[in-house]
């Protein structure tokens, strides 16, 4: 096939995939995408079908490949990326066992009390870089054995969800250190399944895949998957990362700059910080992970940022725009004239890892208005992120954050952040996802760049600063309110 070399890259996100082709300076020259039903058969269960992730896949690439053909691009290799923690539980014949469980779940609270029962917590950090998290992989396999054993014994594989797409598509099983450290059993320092952990748990390590390299080859594109999407026969599929590992590499984030991290105002807040060295916080208040380039990086995750703005606008005020509350809450002085949001409305990740706590306007007074909501909203997120960022600054020489995720789109919103944190805050002038970077990830088993730092170094998008509000009084305000609140009986 001949024509204007590109490489692929594929998402498998909670609520669709993307599907995207990027040229070898990193422009995207076409994308596709497709979405599939969300499952909560009960309360606190997520699940989805992997078979409609796997119909929704081979469309997108379908309708992807019609749009490079009219092109006259040539594709040389596919990338893969996806949320991190599923469960695709697997027989001996490669066929789905159950639906999957996903990394919202939160059905695993006794098995995770088991894990650390049977593992001490310091223990598990040191050699995972985690404590046990209802979300991971791991408790969800033990809860599979717990309460649906007939399952568990048709169980001869634990794949994650991209790697799932990945066997689908290949035929071969395999996973990479980014995402395979999000199951819970992965020794960090060695890249590997720590036997330790798994014997404790009485569990098989023949249950999972082998480890490779994020950017190895892991397999090539199945001849009747080729001729059903259009795509070449034998294309390389490179194993690629988890979603907040490939969205790093795209935005050049790696331990060739350990400086730079990144802040994502999406749904959730997440801080992003590269690492060298895997240093897990000893209590694990956030999260250390393996990264996609070969070092590692923490996570602090705050649970409600633009997804408690979302909120507000939805039950408070549905008529109002978000521009229309954010520019009402520019108005209002810093601190909200005495008003704190506490934005745990659906518990809280880092660094508390409480999914009990809850939210609350705390000093609400006649005085206040929507405005007021709004501005405490904004400043809540951006202290919650800074109780995450408190623990990970002594662990990782983070000075500056590349802003990505809806939220960034606010001056007003960047500023708190920047303020809240004490580090610059900037705004990048392209915001790429996780499906570009399982597309960069894609670049050197193409032939495009010797190798993933070249990639990196030459596709990393431009910047600019944002400037920062001072947020101390209002900060102090909130910590205390939060130390009363815990006070309580």
């Amino acid at each position: 096939m001949t024509g204007t070399p590109v490489v692929l890259g594929l998402d498998l996100g909670t609520s669709g995939v993307k599907a995207v082709a990027l040229d070898r300076e990193g422009r995207k020259v076409a994308e596709a995408g497709g979405s599939y039903p969300l499952l909560t058969p009960r309360p606190g269960w997520t699940e989805q079908r992997p078979q409609d992730w796997v119909a929704a896949t081979l469309d997108a690439l379908g309708k992807l490949a019609e749009g490079l053909h009219a092109l006259g691009a040539a594709p040389l290799a596919l990338g893969l990326s996806g949320q991190m923690h599923g469960l695709v539980a697997l027989d001996a014949q490669g066929e789905v066992v159950r639906p999957a469980p996903l990394w919202n779940d939160q059905r695993t609270g006794a098995q995770v009390q088991a894990i650390e029962e049977r593992i001490p917590r310091p223990d598990l950090i040191a050699r995972t870089g985690n404590r046990a998290v209802t979300g991971f992989q791991l408790p969800k396999l033990l809860w599979l054995r717990d309460t649906e054993p007939e399952a568990f014994r048709r169980t001869w594989h634990a794949l994650l969800p991209k790697d799932y797409l990945g066997f689908v598509l290949t035929g071969e099983m395999r996973t990479e250190p980014s995402d395979a450290s999000g199951v819970g059993a992965l020794n960090l320092a060695e890249r590997r399944w720590d036997q330790d952990v798994l014997r404790a748990l009485d569990l098989d390590p023949a249950l999972f895949p082998k480890v490779v390299n994020s950017w190895d080859v892991t397999g090539t594109l199945r001849p009747d998957l080729a001729r059903q999407t259009g795509l070449p026969a034998g294309l390389p599929v490179v194993a690629g990362g988890g979603d907040n590992a490939a969205a790093g590499i795209a935005l050049g984030l790696g331990s060739a700059q350990p400086g730079t991290g990144s802040v994502s105002l999406g749904t959730s807040g997440v801080l992003f910080a590269p690492l060298t060295q895997p240093r897990p916080d000893p209590e694990g208040r956030v999260h250390l992970f393996a990264h996609a380039d070969g070092g590692y990086h923490l996570l602090g995750v705050t649970l409600a940022c633009a997804g408690a703005l979302q909120w507000l606008r939805d039950r408070l005020a549905p008529e109002a725009s978000f521009d229309t509350l954010l520019a009402e809450a520019a108005q209002v002085p810093g601190g909200a004239e005495g008003l704190t949001f506490l934005p745990y409305l659906a518990g809280e990740r880092s660094p508390h890892m409480n999914p009990d706590l809850r939210g609350a306007w705390v000093g609400l007074s006649l005085a206040h208005g929507r405005a007021h909501l709004t501005r405490a909203l904004l400043e809540g997120t951006a202290f919650a992120l800074a109780d995450a960022f408190e623990v990970m600054r002594p662990l990782a020489p983070v000075t500056t954050l590349l802003a990505t995720g809806g939220g960034a789109r606010s001056d007003l919103w960047l500023e708190l952040v920047s303020g809240a944190l004490g580090v610059q805050v900037r705004r990048t002038s392209q915001e790429p996802g996780a499906a570009e970077g399982a597309a960069l990830l894609a670049m050197p088993a193409a032939g495009l760049y010797p190798s993933l730092k070249d990639v990196m170094q030459a596709l990393q998008p431009g910047s600019t600063p944002v400037a920062q509000r001072d947020a101390r009084a209002a900060r102090e305000r909130f910590l205390q309110t939060q130390r009363r609140l815990q006070e309580r009986p």
